[in-house]
């Protein structure tokens, strides 16, 4: 799948689940955090949209999606980004 189309995917599920993306710009790589009780995922712009999919899989990824419909491939790229992740930690 072609990254804009993940990025319009990860979009609609931080509506879904009420989770607010904040693209900023600046010296900074991003992720998730909670900003007065709201659930927050930071994105540097400035970063190729490759790096942006990854923040923003590691932050979904962070949350109990099993109850939550996600399409095939953005469960799929979330799965395979954690993945790596953990292989990476070991």
């Amino acid at each position: 799948m072609k990254p804009q189309k993940l990025l319009e995917l990860f979009e609609d599920l931080a509506d879904r689940l009420e989770i607010r993306i904040v693209h900023g710009k600046g010296d900074f790589q991003g992720g998730p955090c909670l900003v007065n009780g709201e659930n927050v995922i930071v994105v540097n712009k400035q970063k190729l949209i490759e790096q942006r999919l990854k923040i923003l899989a590691e932050g979904f990824g962070n949350l109990d999606l099993s109850d939550v419909y996600i399409k095939p491939a953005l469960r799929s790229y979330i799965d395979e980004i954690l993945h790596t992740l953990f292989s990476e930690k070991s």
